[in-house]
């Protein structure tokens, strides 16, 4: 008997753990810290998304299409991030998120960097472009960026019928900031 009643607590216990982590798991903070964590560990749904932005890269070879994908890897694993602060109104809720990211628009754009090729230079004396270098060398700057940028992101939560709270997706803005490729 004493046996069937301890079965029977440590099934109850184990239950009533499982749920209080679901409710700890369920907040708007643990929603964005998952989002970003799913960047740092390269997880297998921003693998995909990943893959879906470079297949529409019309103008990269398959190398570097490649070496695009490794970029951005590294880029997003090197992703440090701190949540500053949450605000809940009812059912949505806002969450302010700092992001230190590789400046990878400045590595694209600086024109004061003596090295800084436009994509004029580029072309042949006939005029005819030439993409696959163009693109290399965009690449070479990419793969050397060391500067780093801090953005404050405001991330927006709702929370459904059940309770449960959602990232919303995230704007253009937001991407572009994550990727280090927002204009400043």
């Amino acid at each position: 008997m004493k046996k069937i009643i301890v079965i029977i607590l440590t099934i109850i216990s184990l239950t009533a753990c499982n749920i209080n982590i679901n409710k700890i798991d369920n907040t708007p903070t643990k929603k964005v810290e998952t989002h970003m964590n799913n960047y740092q560990t390269l997880s297998e749904d921003v693998l995909d998304d990943l893959d879906l932005v470079i297949a529409k890269e019309t103008t990269f070879t398959d190398k570097q299409k490649e070496t695009y994908r490794d970029i951005i890897k590294k880029h997003f694993k090197n992703l440090k991030y701190t949540v500053k602060d949450e605000t809940i109104n009812g059912d949505t809720a806002t969450i302010e998120v700092e992001i230190e990211v590789t400046d990878f628009y400045k590595a694209l754009n600086d024109t004061t960097d003596p090295n800084y090729k436009s994509k004029e230079d580029f072309y042949s004396d006939e005029g005819e472009p030439n993409d696959e270098a163009y693109n290399n060398y965009r690449l070479d700057r990419l793969k050397n960026a060391k500067e780093t940028i801090k953005y404050t992101l405001y991330l927006s939560c709702q929370k459904d019928n059940e309770g449960n709270w959602s990232l919303n997706d995230l704007t253009d803005e937001q991407e572009q900031k994550i990727l280090g490729m927002y204009q400043h």
